[in-house]
């Protein structure tokens, strides 16, 4: 199973899948195949606690910004949220996304992203791929009346990205229940001030850039065992539900950083260190107010994390987690705790 990690690692935020499944769908015409979505099945709703939320306060002397983890495609059964979470996003003046909310619903927002997955240079997927791989694709396309050639316009990381895209839809993650889009709603209807720390322009450059050998080698991931893809998939969400950073950063960070080193420095080092400054010039840069970013949960694990980074630049930083305990050597940072109830779920 550790070999699927990497294809589900946009689920943890590799470049913001909320606003890039929002993309998919708006772009998808009813004449292009849903995604393969073998071995999912659908969750049913059942009453469970908060999840322990991935939240972090960092200070100065004058205000605060809360870091908060997300997963960016949930169930109807993850809410409601933590109160730490509310808390939180009652004293903010602002939430901050990845991406400005007002560019997820321009409507020029779905064709920039199939304009981005398509090849620049006139390949194909067929040619891209080995012929091995290529057929092994074929055939698990066969068993659900599809073929290479329905896929064959988009470079591999836009087929990793819909073959799981269809297998979430089908375990009951949706979109709309996305923790971003959720709180983008929430700030729409109290009228809190929104951003976005980079444009969708740049999310779309970066999946772009990526080197091909490493997107193929993530796409070869999921075909070399496609029915894991759901366990995979849950023990991602569990390990955010729980909150637990050692078993987050083991599962995403640390295997996305040894299998695809390149990919890993574009999606996570270089944005995280972009970021950095935005963050500073909001405490720096205000005397009062409060401010809510809201990212992806991978962009605050371990050492290459916003977290880290921060407290690194002398800032007062610890988690916020009413329902954890001291954790004497922990994952993201000092001070941070253990979820309390984590070995009950």
């Amino acid at each position: 199973m550790r070999r699927l990690k990497l294809l589900c690692l946009s689920l943890l935020a590799a470049a913001g899948l909320m606003s890039m499944a929002l993309a998919v769908e708006q772009a998808r015409s009813p004449s292009q195949p849903a995604p393969v979505a073998p071995g999912a099945g659908v969750a049913t709703a059942t009453a469970k606690a908060p999840p322990v939320p991935l939240l972090w306060k960092v200070s100065d002397r004058d205000n605060a910004v809360y870091l908060l983890g997300s997963f960016h495609l949930l169930k109807a059964d993850d809410y409601p949220l933590s109160s730490d979470i509310d808390q939180a996003f009652a004293s903010a003046d602002k939430v901050v996304f990845e991406v400005p909310p007002e560019q997820l619903l321009d409507p020029a927002t779905g064709q920039k992203f199939l304009a981005a997955a398509g090849y620049a240079d006139g390949r194909t997927l067929s040619q891209v791929l080995p012929p091995t791989m290529r057929e092994k694709f074929n055939r698990i396309l066969a068993r659900y009346d599809e073929s290479i050639a329905q896929f064959d316009a988009y470079e591999p990381w836009f087929v990793n990205l819909s073959l799981m895209l269809g297998i979430s839809q089908q375990m009951g993650f949706q979109q709309e229940k996305g923790l971003d889009q959720v709180l983008m709603q929430q700030a729409r209807a109290s009228g809190k001030a929104t951003g976005g720390l980079e444009s969708i322009d740049l999310q779309l450059s970066v999946l772009d850039s990526t080197p091909m050998d490493e997107q193929v080698k993530s796409l070869k991931e999921f075909l070399d065992k496609p029915m894991e893809m759901p366990g995979m998939l849950s023990d991602l969400h569990n390990a955010w539900r729980d909150g637990d950073l050692a078993r987050l950063d083991t599962l995403t960070r640390e295997e996305m950083r040894e299998k695809t080193p390149e990919t890993y420095r574009m999606v996570n080092v270089e944005r995280n260190d972009a970021w950095v400054p935005q963050i500073q010039q909001m405490l720096d840069g205000q005397k009062k107010g409060d401010t809510l970013v809201v990212v992806g949960a991978l962009h605050l694990l371990g050492e290459d994390g916003v977290v880290e980074k921060l407290r690194a630049k002398g800032y007062a930083v610890e988690r916020v987690c009413s329902v954890c305990v001291p954790e004497a050597a922990p994952a993201g940072g000092a001070t941070q705790g253990a979820p309390a109830n984590a070995s009950a779920r």
